[in-house]
């Protein structure tokens, strides 16, 4: 009988593996130095490809850098919906630092990369590949904050994008300005809170 899965053929085993190896070494550099004081063709040597091999995967080390950090912060959206949705009985500003809490531990994991992240999926070419990774990986992050103020009678839906909308950019602001690489994740997870509850006051009445 056939079979629901075809068998890889030799030569896309050969793609998968050239591709692993090359975040793997991209991975651990960026990890290691900070994107800046890498060069690809350093994650090339390390993968033990060509240069121009690499390039077929990743055209520049920004790429790179947006197909490693895609990865991770899937995984904190996952992490965070998750924990927001287990929020059970908790306001609309708890579920959204419930929500968050995982995102910025990620971004501030290695503050050199998360900031340059950030910033190439906001004004790189939305067009390429991995940057469309990562900006759907953004519209989760926002759909799932609109999805949590509109459980809140006093938020319209057209509100609640809105506001999804302004703590998202609090958020990229909170975690990536320069003035507070050294904060803690939680003293910066504090300061979104305050500006997240002060965003939100008007919207919600008063218990």
């Amino acid at each position: 009988m056939g079979s629901d899965h075809m068998p890889i053929g030799r030569r896309e085993r050969a793609k998968q593996d050239k591709r692993e190896r090359i975040m793997t070494a991209a991975r651990e550099l960026f990890a290691e130095h900070g994107v800046d004081r890498v060069t690809t063709q350093q994650v090339a040597r390390r993968a033990d490809v060509a240069i121009g091999t690499l390039y077929l995967y990743a055209s520049t080390k920004a790429e790179l850098l947006i197909m490693v950090q895609n990865e991770k912060f899937a995984a904190a959206v996952d992490s965070g919906l998750a924990a927001a949705n287990a929020a059970v009985g908790q306001g609309a500003l708890e579920r959204v630092i419930a929500l968050i809490r995982p995102l910025v531990e990620c971004v501030r994991e290695h503050m050199e990369n998360g900031r340059t992240y950030l910033r190439e999926l906001v004004f790189g070419d939305p067009a390429e590949p991995y940057r469309q990774v990562g900006l759907t990986l953004a519209g989760r992050v926002e759909d799932g904050i609109t999805g949590l103020l509109t459980r809140n009678e006093d938020i319209g839906a057209a509100d609640a994008a809105t506001l999804a909308r302004v703590i998202t950019a609090i958020i990229h602001i909170s975690t990536t300005a320069t003035v507070c690489p050294h904060r803690s994740d939680e003293a910066v997870l504090a300061d979104i809170r305050d500006q997240i509850h002060a965003t939100l006051a008007q919207h919600i009445r008063a218990a």
